[in-house]
C-alpha cells in the first residue's frame, strides 16, 4: 500500500483516481506521495520515503524546489488546470475596473429602508457612478503563458485591441494565441499604448518582485487600470498607492489583499479567488494525482519545476528512475556502470534542465544491488530508483 499524504483539503475526485493500492489522507505517516495546495512546506520535516510532491495549482512559492531537488524529490505542478477560471475572474476585473460595479452595490445597500423613495434616490444617485465601456479600448497582456493567452483571447472577442508581452513565448502557447494579438517585442510600448494592463507572469523573487512599480507606471496612460490575478509580490503596493491617489491609475484589481491596500479608493480587493472555482479544483487534483502516479508508477515526470519533463512508455519489467546532476559526461558514466554487471539496456531516455538532469532506463533483467551500487557511486548522481 501506498500513502499519499494530503497537506490540504483537495477535491474528491481523486478519489476516482487512486486505485486500491493506494492510500490517501491526512494523516499518514511516511509518504511516497504528497498532495496539496497552498500549505507552506519551507519548514515542513520531510518524510525520507517521499519522492515526488504535486501542488494542485501553478504557483509553487510555498515549497521549497531547489531544496527538494537536491534531495530528489520530484516537484510538480498543474499548469493550466485552472486557467479558465482565472481567465473569467480577469474578464470580471476588466469590467469591475470599467464600471463601478461594486461602489455602487456598496452604495445602494445604504438605501435600505428608505421605502417608496429608493427609486428617486437611484435615479438620483447613479450618476456618481458613471464607468467606461471596455470595447475598441486596448489590453495589455504581460505574460502569454496558458492563462495570459486565454486572456489575450477574450480580449479579442470583447471587441478590445490586444497587445501582449512575453520574452520567453513558447511554441505550444504560440499556437493557442490569436493571430490578432498584437505580441510587442519591448515591453514599454505595452506599457505607454494600452488602457488596461493584466499580469499573468509566475513570481520569481530574485528577478521579478515588484516589477510593477512607480518607474514603470510613469510610462503608463493617464487613468490606466491594472489587474493582478498573479502574485501580489509583483507589484509595489505604496507605489500603487501613490498612483491611484493621484490619478494616474485609475483602478488596481488585485486578487490578493494586503492590510495597506485594503480600503484604499479605487483600490479593489478581491480575497483570492481565481482558482476558486468547482470545476478548477477538480482539474487542479485530478492532473497532480496523475502526474503523482506516472511518476510513482513509471518514473515518468511531466510538469516538474525542478527537473525536466522527461518520459518513455514502458518496454520491460524493470526501469531505473535516476535523478542526477547535469554534468558532462555523466550519461556514459551511468551506462558503463550498469554495464558491469553485465545489465543489457533495452531503452533509454535522458532530459536535462539547468543544473539538474534525469535519466531513465528499461533493463532486461532485474537490477542486482551490485550494479545500483556502481551507479550511485557516480559522481553526481542524487537518487536512484528501482521500478518493477
Amino acid at each position: 500500500m501506498k500513502n499519499i499524504l494530503t497537506l490540504n483539503s483537495i477535491s474528491p475526485v481523486i478519489n476516482d483516481i487512486f486505485d486500491s493500492t493506494y492510500r490517501v489522507d491526512s494523516e499518514l505517516e511516511n509518504p511516497v506521495g504528497i498532495l496539496l495546495r497552498s500549505f507552506n512546506m519551507h519548514e515542513y520535516e520531510l518524510s525520507n520515503d517521499t519522492i515526488a510532491i504535486a501542488r494542485a495549482g501553478a504557483g509553487t512559492n510555498n515549497i521549497p524546489c531547489d531544496k527538494y531537488a537536491e534531495q530528489g524529490v520530484v516537484v510538480f505542478n498543474t499548469p493550466g488546470a485552472n486557467a479558465n477560471a482565472v481567465k473569467e475572474l480577469v474578464l470580471l476585473g476588466l469590467l469591475i475596473g470599467s464600471r463601478k460595479v461594486s461602489e455602487s452595490i456598496d452604495w445602494v445597500k445604504t438605501l435600505k429602508g428608505k421605502g417608496d423613495e429608493v427609486a428617486k434616490l437611484v435615479e438620483k444617485g447613479k450618476s456618481n457612478f458613471a464607468g467606461k465601456e471596455i470595447y475598441r479600448k486596448k489590453m495589455g497582456v504581460i505574460g502569454l503563458g496558458a492563462i495570459g493567452a486565454l486572456v489575450a483571447n477574450i480580449g479579442l472577442s470583447l471587441g478590445m485591441e490586444v497587445y501582449g508581452y512575453d520574452p520567453y513565448l513558447s511554441v505550444t502557447a504560440a499556437l493557442r494565441l490569436s493571430r490578432h494579438v498584437n505580441v510587442v517585442k519591448e515591453i514599454d510600448e505595452l506599457y505607454k499604448t494600452c488602457d488596461y494592463i493584466t499580469i499573468h507572469v509566475p513570481y520569481i523573487a530574485d528577478s521579478n518582485k515588484n516589477i510593477i512599480n512607480a518607474g514603470v507606471i510613469r510610462k503608463m496612460k493617464d487613468g490606466v487600470v491594472i489587474i493582478n490575478c498573479a502574485r501580489g509580490e509583483l507589484v509595489d503596493n505604496n507605489d500603487i498607492i501613490k498612483a491611484v491617489e493621484s490619478g494616474k491609475v485609475g483602478k488596481y484589481v488585485c486578487d490578493f489583499p494586503k492590510d495597506e491596500i485594503i480600503g484604499v479608493e479605487n483600490i479593489i480587493c478581491i480575497p483570492h479567488l481565481g482558482a476558486s472555482t468547482e470545476e478548477a479544483e477538480d482539474n487542479c487534483a485530478i492532473m497532480a494525482s496523475k502526474q503523482l502516479i506516472d511518476y510513482i508508477e513509471n518514473g515518468n515526470i511531466n510538469n516538474s519545476v525542478n527537473y525536466p519533463s522527461c518520459s518513455m512508455p514502458r518496454t520491460t519489467d524493470t526501469r531505473l528512475v535516476i535523478l542526477h546532476k547535469n554534468i558532462t559526461n555523466i550519461l556514459a558514466q551511468i551506462t558503463t556502470a550498469v554495464g558491469k554487471e553485465n545489465v543489457n539496456i533495452a531503452n533509454l531516455t535522458n532530459q536535462s534542465k539547468g543544473e539538474y538532469a534525469v535519466t531513465i532506463l528499461d533493463i532486461d533483467q532485474e537490477a542486482s544491488e551490485q550494479a545500483i551500487s556502481h551507479i550511485k557511486e557516480v559522481e553526481g548522481i542524487i537518487k536512484v530508483r528501482v521500478i518493477k
